[in-house]
Formats: C-alpha cells, structure tokens, sequence
C-alpha cells in the first residue's frame, strides 16, 4: 500500500461513520464518566496508601 492509497481509505472510512453517531444506545454518558470517576478516585487511595513516608 503506497500512503496515497491509504490516505484515500482512511478519508473514505471516515466519511462513512458520520451516519452512525458513533455511541451505543446502552452507553450513557454519565455512567460512563461516573464509573471512570470513582474508579480514579479508588486508584488514588489506594497510591496515597502506600505512599506514607509523610
């Protein structure tokens, strides 16, 4: 594949996503952003556990 060719398949393929939206209908926004949010909150616990040479 020369990089003319697969410029070309890139920009072909994302012009097709634009018709999907891209989200998932059971992917809510705020699950998704709450779940990531408690789980860096766990992780920094847990770093501020083992950090006690405070």
């Amino acid at each position: 594949m020369t990089l003319p060719s697969t410029a070309a398949q890139l920009a072909t393929l994302a012009a097709e996503g634009g018709e999907h939206g891209g989200n998932h209908e059971s992917l809510s926004p705020l699950v998704t952003g709450g779940g990531a949010f408690v789980i860096l909150l766990l992780l920094l616990w847990i770093v501020t556990r083992f950090n006690r040479d405070r």
